[in-house]
């Protein structure tokens, strides 16, 4: 589907830390600007809970200017899990949701349907998680370098 790269894992490689809403809280402008981002994202405790009724997911990998958007990506990967028969399939993309210009935050959410939180607005340590499972990533020393990003999709 375009990811440069993808891996079934164990979800219990999948790590949880409180200091991640702080980082998003107090490191990213578009903190409460969206339904999927902190403060409205389930937090880290009710993430790992999540995590609890899984044994499996898929982690997938793509880069910047891949021109493949991870979170349509793993949108696609959920809802093709769904028809294959995994009923739980959630997923999870990467920064703050881009389908609408403005969130519409004095009401429902108007895309539920294609709208996900990402990894790190649910409290996961994206670094931790994509190290445990074999992938390399580092921070960037300049918003000039190729990112790497990554979804995950729950799968059981």
């Amino acid at each position: 589907m375009g990811a440069g790269e993808s891996k079934v894992i164990e979800v219990s490689s999948v790590k949880t830390a409180a200091w991640v809403r702080y980082k998003c809280q107090f490191g990213c402008d578009g903190f409460g600007e969206c339904w999927t981002c902190p403060p409205h994202s389930p937090g880290p405790d009710d993430t790992q809970k999540i995590l609890n009724c899984f044994q499996k997911a898929i982690l997938i990998h793509c880069k910047s200017g891949s021109k493949v958007d991870i979170s349509k990506t793993v949108l696609q990967i959920e809802k093709e899990a769904f028809f294959a028969g995994y009923h739980k399939a959630l997923g999870m993309g990467a920064g703050p949701c881009r389908l609408c210009a403005e969130c519409n935050l004095k009401s429902e959410c108007r895309h539920r349907d294609k709208a996900r939180a990402s990894m790190e607005a649910c409290g996961i340590d994206v670094f931790t998680t994509v190290r445990n499972n074999g992938f390399t990533i580092d921070t960037l020393d300049s918003v000039k370098c190729k990112a790497d990003y990554f979804g995950l999709v729950l799968i059981e």
